[in-house]
Parts: structure tokens; C-alpha cells; sequence
């Protein structure tokens, strides 16, 4: 129905209820108390007829949508439909220097219920006679343990959950035709795509918490391309501490298909560095450093710094912290360039950190190419002025945020932190604080993942870009990676590269497809693109160099570097004389981190 016929229906249904209330009140009362005449009937008829339709116009009555009606909606009736009766009172007044108020209150009541019985009405009729019952959706569950039979039982007591279980899947043969609350279990992971078609599925729900990641990448590559979208279940231990519902499903995130299971590390010593003591983060408002803020917050230290040269990603990490003022933690953010020397002193003499996590780089290898002075500027004369100032007010433990990049670099950043490395390994031989480097290498989520870039594409209708269909990476998320850097610093003794043991590199265009898919789309649908390999950039990464692996790892998963080049006069030389040329700059930092200088200026550290 048209807006206009919408509202001359209502103008006309209106008209009529208003002539019936005031004609009906005339009948009921005029036989015993003879207070109308034909006049007087006449006029307040049309005076509350206009007066009504005046109100209801001011009042927006034909403009609503009654069908969904509610209270509000009543008292606005209720409001125009006084304003109409005391308008036609007044006239009654001036016309015949009299008020009929038992006429006019009956009719009051007549209009308030005939006009508000018509309005809601429609909400009846909408929600007792044409709304649809909502279909639930059919669910197939993929694990029948015991969160899998949680899931179905919970689903099956609770219809407002919007989703009935159909139908198991399950690799345990012993299963196999057996029913569990009243669903069958059909067959193994090799049916899944039968039993979704056959059983007209639209919801798949994983169900097996402990799945490991190429168990997940196995089922997810199964249920790709169906129609039925495909969930996981929570955690069951979330579910029994009560932080999650048990039918709270999320999507598959591409970290569920990293194809490893994330590390996990010894809290009881990271504990023993952090709690009560004061811990300096620098670049606190980055991808890395606000988790590594995050991370530490939990270990109750006395003190946190947040040093960062961004205003406002330092105002958010601060202000995040600040809300959750569940310990007793003194935050005290600072605005503060790690390249000024002078205010980076003054900010550790003022705060004599116990720890320093040093987050602060530039990262972003195209970009640096472009600047090689601004790299060497903040990657490697920012960590010694940092560094520096930590020997300097005896910090204790200093730990450099460093990057598989810095592992034979063909490129300026990688080159940079190899360097920065360096001069921290150099200041570990003769200072009481413990200098130690932790590398990993890509971080999903990281405002320099490919990750963003990806979904920008996807979400722009494709296509993705890829620089190589070969090009391979290691991945790991933020806060795995925040955790391995406050790990290092418990194991530190001073002067060791750490590495996670990041399993299998990944390609990236394996990571592009996976991650079309999950967005709900085809490969064909959005496509991929090979762009060519950028300049600095390697088909893979190393994460340790051939003279630097230590046989045996220092902590399930986590290995240490054995030995390591110091060029510490070339270091020297390259930052006095920062005002040569781009391209001189770009090959000195690359022939010193490569070991492409004079052997014998060279310092051997043994670890």
C-alpha cells in the first residue's frame, strides 16, 4: 500500500470513529438529560472533526507505522485526542456559553479506545496472524565428544537459539549410525559435503576444542564452497567459567589455519621479572607494543611507561589501560622520539625502569628502500640511544623487538635491525643490564600485515595481490608474539638472539586464498593478481643464519642464536656520516649486516 492511500484509509477511518463517538455519546445521554440540540450536535460534530485531524497532523498519526506500536504510540493517541475534545469544549463555549462535559468525556473515552484499538489492531494482526514462525536454521555438528553432545543438547532445550542440530560428523568409525540426543551421527569428514547438500544444512559448527591447525585447515578446505556457512564453537573452558555461551559461535579467523599451534610459555617466570617492578615499553601505541602493554598489564608490575612518538596511538593504549583499573598500576604515558638522545635519558633517569621492552621501529620494507636515513635514524641510532640510556641507569633487562628480516637482509630495514641488534649485543659485553633480541616474523593483525591489504581488497570486490605465486612466510598473531618477547626477557642472560620455532612458512597466496574464502567469496569470484616481487623483498625468510643455529632450544619452541659478527667501528662510522647519499647509505647498511666488511674488524661474540 501506497503512502497516500495509507493515509486517506486512516483520514476516512478517523473521520468516521470521531462522527460515531460524538453521535453515540448524543444517543446515550440526550433521552434523560436533553443537552443537545441540532445545533449544537452539528457544530461540535465538525469542530472535534477538524480539531482531530489539526492534531493528528501535528501529532504525525498518519505518518506511523502502527504496526509496530507500542506505549509511546498510545501516548501520543491519548495527547491529540484530548487536545481535539478541549478545542471543541472552547467552541462549545463561545457558540453556546455552555460545556456539555459529560458529553464531551464520553466521547473522549469513545475516540481514545475506538482510535487506539484501530492503531494497534494492525500490531496485533502482524504479530498473531501474518508474522511467520521463524524457521530455525539446520546445523550440521562436525566432533560428537563431549562439546560437540554439549552444543546439540543445549541447541535442542533452547529454540531461541535459532538453530537445530541435524546431524554429526565424526572420524571416530565406532560413532558411526549411533544417535546422540535424538541426531544421528552420519559419517567421517569425507561426507561432510554429501550430508550438507543432502540434508539442506546452512550451518556448519565445528566442535572439537582440541583441534590442531592442520586438523582445522583439513575440515575448513572441506566445507569451502558449500552454502552452509561454517562456525566454531567457544572454548569449552570459557564455557564452564561462564564468560561465553555455548552457542556463541564465531567465524574462522585465517589464525585458525595458520597450520601450527601457538607456543605456550612459562608465565610463572615472565611473573617474577614483572610483577611489582617498573616496566618501559617504547613505541607503546604500535601493532606490537600496545599488546605487549596489554600483556604486562596482567602481570601486575608497579609501574608502567608508555613511550611512544604518536600521540594518539599512545592516548588509546593509555586510555585502554586506564579503563580497566583492575590493579593497582601507576601508567604514565610519554611523548618522546626515541631518535632525541636527550629526552630519552631524561625519561630513564626520571623512571629507572626495572625491564624495557623496545618496540619502537620502522618496519615497513618498501617504505624504508624509499628512506634508508630515516631507518638507520630510528632502527639503529634510536635502539643505542635507548639502549644506551639503559646501561646508563642500570635497567636490568633490555629486550629489542628484532624481525626475521634481520636474518641475511636484502633489504634496508632488514639491514637496520640486524645493525641495532648488533649494538646492543656490543653493549652486553661490558654492562651490568642483561641486552638481549627476539625475532619472529610476520604478525597477522600488525598495521604492516598483508592481512589488512587483503581484506581492503576483498572488500573492494577484488582483485587480491600477491607479489609471487611462490613467496613464502612465517605468521604467528600479536599476542603470541607479545608473549615471546616477554618470554625472552625472562630467559635472558644476556647478549642471545631468541627464536620461535614458527613451524612451516606459509605461501602467500595460500594466506590470500584462505582468507577470500572466509570473507564468504570464491577465488574465481574476486581473483588474485601477481604484482612481482617489491624491491628488498625475499621469496622467504630465515629466521636464524647457517652460522648462528643452536642445535638444541633453550625452551620447548624456542631456540637462541650461538654466534654472532659485531662490526662495532662500521656501526660507529655509518652514524657519523648519515648525510651521504641514499644509495651509498642503503649498500653500507647491507655490506654490514651481511658480514660484507673486513673479517678482521669484525668482534666474534660466542653466546
Amino acid at each position: 500500500m501506497t503512502y497516500q492511500k495509507r493515509m486517506a484509509l486512516l483520514i476516512m477511518l478517523d473521520s468516521l470513529i470521531v462522527l460515531s463517538a460524538i453521535y453515540v455519546s448524543y444517543l446515550t445521554l440526550h433521552p434523560t438529560l436533553k443537552i443537545f440540540t441540532l445545533e449544537t450536535l452539528l457544530v461540535s460534530s465538525i469542530t472535534l472533526l477538524l480539531s482531530h485531524h489539526i492534531f493528528a497532523s501535528v501529532y504525525r498519526l498518519y505518518s506511523k507505522a502502527w504496526e509496530y506500536a507500542s506505549v509511546g504510540e498510545l501516548m501520543v493517541i491519548v495527547k491529540a485526542v484530548s487536545l481535539s475534545i478541549a478545542m471543541t469544549a472552547i467552541v462549545q463555549q463561545f457558540a453556546f456559553q455552555d460545556i456539555y462535559f459529560r458529553a464531551l468525556m464520553l466521547t473522549w473515552m469513545m475516540h481514545v479506545l475506538l482510535i487506539g484499538g484501530s492503531r494497534f489492531s494492525w500490531r496485533v494482526y502482524r504479530d498473531r496472524i501474518i508474522k511467520p514462525e521463524i524457521e530455525p536454521e539446520r546445523a550440521l555438528i562436525i566432533g560428537a565428544g563431549a562439546a560437540g553432545t554439549m552444543l546439540a543438547r543445549q541447541l535442542l532445550n533452547n529454540p531461541d537459539a535459532g538453530m537445530k542440530p541435524v546431524a554429526f560428523i565424526d572420524d571416530d568409525r565406532s560413532k558411526y549410525r549411533l544417535q546422540i540426543h535424538g541426531v544421528p551421527v552420519v559419517g567421517n569428514s569425507e561426507a561432510i559435503k554429501e550430508t550438507v547438500e543432502k540434508l539442506e544444512i546452512q550451518k556448519i559448527i565445528i566442535a572439537i576444542p582440541s583441534l590442531n591447525k592442520i586438523e582445522m585447515q583439513r575440515i575448513f578446505e572441506k566445507c569451502v564452497g558449500l552454502k552452509a556457512k561454517t562456525v566454531i564453537m567457544p572454548m569449552i573452558e570459557d564455557v564452564m567459567l561462564g564468560k561465553v555461551s555455548v552457542n556463541q559461535f564465531r567465524d574462522v579467523q585465517v589464525e585458525d589455519l595458520l597450520g601450527r599451534d601457538p607456543v605456550v610459555l612459562n608465565t610463572e617466570s615472565i611473573s617474577k621479572k614483572l610483577t611489582g617492578k617498573t616496566i618501559m615499553i617504547t613505541g607503546a601505541g604500535g601493532s606490537i607494543g600496545s599488546e605487549i602493554c596489554r600483556q604486562v598489564y596482567k602481570f601486575k608490575p608497579k609501574k608502567m611507561i608508555l613511550l611512544g612518538h604518536g600521540e594518539n596511538s599512545i592516548y588509546t593504549i593509555d586510555m585502554e589501560l586506564r579503563n580497566l583499573m583492575k590493579n593497582d598500576i601507576e601508567i604514565v604515558p610519554v611523548i618522546a622520539d626515541v631518535q632525541d638522545r636527550d629526552r630519552i635519558f631524561e625519561v630513564m633517569e626520571t623512571h629507572s625502569p626495572d625491564v624495557v621492552y623496545h618496540a619502537a621501529a620502522h618496519k615497513h620494507v618498501p617504505l624504508m628502500e624509499y628512506n634508508p636515513r630515516e631507518a638507520v635514524k630510528n632502527n639503529v641510532l634510536g635502539t643505542k640511544n635507548v639502549a644506551e640510556a639503559a646501561d646508563t641507569f642500570s635497567v636490568k633487562t633490555f629486550v629489542l623487538v628484532s624481525t626475521d628480516k634481520a636474518v641475511n637482509p636484502t633489504n634496508v630495514m632488514g639491514s637496520t635491525k640486524r645493525i641495532a641488534e648488533m649494538v646492543i649485543q656490543e653493549l652486553d659485553k661490558h654492562s651490568a643490564t642483561k641486552f638481549v633480541a627476539v625475532r619472529f616474523g610476520n604478525v597477522l593483525g600488525s598495521r604492516g600485515s598483508v592481512i589488512p591489504l587483503f581484506k581492503k581488497q576483498i572488500q573492494a570486490g577484488g582483485p587480491v595481490t600477491v607479489t609471487h605465486p611462490e613467496m613464502t612466510r612465517y605468521f604467528m598473531t600479536i599476542p603470541e608474539a607479545s608473549r615471546l618477547v616477554m618470554q625472552a626477557g625472562a630467559l635472558a642472560g644476556g647478549g642471545e638472539i631468541f627464536v620461535l620455532d614458527m613451524g612451516e612458512p606459509v605461501k602467500i597466496v595460500d594466506l590470500a586464498k584462505n582468507l577470500i574464502q572466509l570473507s564468504g567469496y570464491t577465488i574465481e569470484e574476486i581473483g588474485i593478481k601477481y604484482s612481482g616481487i617489491r624491491p628488498g623483498e625475499k621469496m622467504f625468510e630465515e629466521l636464524l643464519g647457517a652460522n648462528e643455529v643452536h642445535p638444541e632450544a633453550i625452551y620447548p619452541k624456542i631456540f637462541i642464536g650461538k654466534t654472532a659478527n659485531l662490526y662495532v667501528d662500521e656501526v660507529k662510522e655509518l652514524i657519523i656520516n648519515l648525510d651521504m647519499n641514499d644509495a651509498d647509505l642503503s649498500k653500507t647498511v647491507l655490506d654490514i649486516a651481511n658480514n660484507r666488511v673486513k673479517v678482521k674488524e669484525a668482534v666474534l661474540v660466542a653466546n
